[in-house]
């Protein structure tokens, strides 16, 4: 039972609360609505001050949400339009904090699965898989997930996720050869097995075959065998990146280095990629388990070493172990290798 007053006093919080989300989706709107290469540097530093007055957790939110009503349309968003918002979230992600990259990621990519495993008509997914690729591009996120993304597709193999398959390939190809080249090899050769298997069912032969090309051209580093290629557009904005973003962090070190499936089941275990991201559902590691997992196998040490192990006060199990491989080890090797054990 809540009383009146406080139920009153609650109802005068939430609509107060309302008017300021309000407000503030109203504002974010119209600046993403003007949202425009040479205005960028404006634009991005007056979100930056909205995020300084307000709670990080209500921007996120209003931002991820405007955003993807902007993108995400049953008709294929301008590659430039979409280009222009991921890298307004890569400023904010470098300047602001990488919750902000990490929030809009992981909605984009639940939505990305949710209309994967529905068979929508429009062109939703491509616009969601252009918003990944760019923010692949722009560095914010690592190429493990891309790669993950393009097993998935791979693993599918209905002609949708070749067409899928392709469009990703073309914005991000050159890129991920560069960052994994062997990963990008074993995904071929798993493509080419899936295309001679699947050759009867797929109705569009030519289809396929251009994939394989376009894979091989990408292999053989050959940018005139993709049709329509070009890197200007992603580099112009690169450079404009580069001087929007305060700290020198504008590097590889603030990407996200986040799978698949980590970002799908971030409800069920968390979110670690984000730094204070607190956990407070179900305990992930049972306590029986870490039980065990603390009587160490020091194996055959001899009485000094554990002796001297003692007089540097290696108080614990898992430090006398770690002492005594450090000091019966070969070579840093064979110490590596013991650590790993």
């Amino acid at each position: 039972y809540v009383p009146p007053q406080v139920r009153k006093a609650q109802e005068t919080v939430d609509d107060k609360k309302r008017e300021e989300l309000g407000r503030l989706k109203k504002m974010v709107n119209g600046l993403i609505n003007r949202l425009s290469e040479p205005n960028l540097a404006s634009i991005s530093g007056q979100m930056e001050d909205l995020y300084m007055a307000n709670s990080r957790k209500d921007m996120n939110e209003t931002l991820t949400d405007i955003l993807m009503n902007a993108c995400v349309t049953a008709v294929a968003m301008p590659a430039r339009l979409v280009m222009e918002h991921v890298l307004l979230v890569s400023i904010l992600h470098h300047n602001v904090g990488i919750e902000v990259g990490a929030h809009f990621l992981e909605a984009v990519v639940k939505k990305f699965d949710e209309l994967c495993e529905s068979d929508a008509e429009g062109k939703e997914c491509e616009n969601l898989l252009a918003l990944i690729a760019h923010l692949y591009n722009f560095h914010v996120v690592h190429s493990l997930l891309i790669f993950d993304i393009l097993k998935k597709l791979v693993s599918t193999f209905t002609e949708k996720e070749i067409e899928l398959i392709l469009f990703l390939l073309k914005n991000v190809g050159f890129s991920l050869r560069k960052d994994d080249a062997l990963a990008l090899k074993e995904l071929i050769t798993e493509a080419q097995r899936k295309a001679n298997t699947a050759e009867k069912k797929l109705q569009d032969q030519t289809r396929v075959r251009f994939m394989l090309e376009t894979m091989l051209a990408l292999r053989n580093n050959d940018m005139r065998k993709i049709p329509g290629y070009d890197p200007e557009p992603v580099e112009k904005l690169r450079k404009l990146q580069r001087t929007l973003v305060h700290s020198s962090g504008s590097g590889k070190e603030t990407q996200l280095r986040v799978s698949l499936e980590s970002l799908l089941s971030a409800d069920q275990v968390g979110r670690w990629w984000i730094v204070g991201s607190s956990w407070s559902g179900a305990p992930m590691i049972n306590d029986t388990n870490s039980k065990t997992q603390q009587k160490l196998h020091v194996g055959k040490v001899s009485s000094r070493i554990m002796e001297l192990a003692r007089k540097q006060r290696m108080n614990t199990d898992i430090r006398r172990s770690i002492f005594c491989v450090l000091m019966t080890s070969e070579d840093f090797l064979d110490a590596f290798e013991k650590l790993l054990k």
